[in-house]
């Protein structure tokens, strides 16, 4: 399930519970809601909704931390593909096909986090992106002086450090919320709203209030969903990095 029907569906819950404890205030006895039982919902509800909040506050910066971490992982893997490119440049024209094999591997990787097809995942699959190719190439080039020599031991390291963050971003990319830590927690929005609705007498600002909370918190869940899916989604990493660094490939 995507995270706008994920959203959506956990908006209408918590506003179904404030419209179902409207009307419980309508069916229970008068005594159930003096001052005293009154005092004993709003503790209730305050130790439900401060735990609510608290956590809905981890979870938004946890996702934060994960999409910034994707973020700057992916701007490092421009970067040194970027710089690959420069030092095989510099070995001289025995690289071309090695240069070739990169600019490949990196179309490979912008077509798979950012797929036009919308039924497919857009995760990164490093099986697929020829780095065993271009390691290989590289490894094949016989150097000439020391100068080379260099140049190809740090493009083999360069190489390895590219194959390595992208398997890191493959096995971050299955990271997602915890499913029941995210029913629990709208399980208990949903008990504060229906708490809410049952102190409070029924009238249009009541109900207006009710749904523009309802919004926000069913907003603030959506933004956590969509941040722990970095590449699809309403809320994406940036091409840009990767797409500049493809700009200056084989130049």
């Amino acid at each position: 399930m995507g995270s706008l029907s994920t959203s959506i569906i956990a908006f209408v819950i918590i506003f179904v519970g404030a419209v179902v404890g409207m009307l419980l205030r309508k069916v229970l006895p008068v005594h159930h809601l003096r001052d005293d039982s009154r005092d004993v919902i709003k503790l209730a509800t305050g130790l439900v909704g401060t735990m609510s909040a608290l956590v809905l506050g981890l979870l938004v910066a946890s996702a934060k931390g994960f999409y910034d971490a994707q973020t700057t992982e992916l701007t490092q893997l421009s970067a040194n593909i970027a710089f690959l490119d420069r030092g095989l440049a510099r070995y001289g024209p025995e690289t071309k096909e090695a240069r070739e094999a990169l600019r490949n591997a990196a179309e490979r990787i912008l077509n798979q986090l950012w797929s036009e097809n919308s039924a497919q995942a857009s995760r990164l699959d490093p099986t697929s992106v020829g780095a065993g190719a271009l390691y290989d190439q590289i490894e094949a080039l016989a150097p000439k002086d020391d100068s080379q020599r260099f140049i190809r031991s740090q493009s083999l390291n360069m190489a390895m450090s590219i194959g390595q963050m992208r398997w890191l971003m493959y096995e971050q990319g299955a990271l997602s919320i915890s499913k029941p830590m995210l029913v629990i927690m709208i399980f208990w929005l949903t008990v504060t709203f229906v708490i809410w609705g049952l102190l409070s007498a029924p009238n249009p600002t009541i109900i207006v209030t009710m749904l523009v909370s309802a919004l926000s918190v069913s907003g603030a869940i959506l933004l956590l969903l969509e941040m722990y899916s970095p590449y699809e989604g309403l809320i994406r990493v940036s091409d840009a990095p990767l797409r500049a660094a493809l700009a200056h490939l084989g130049h």
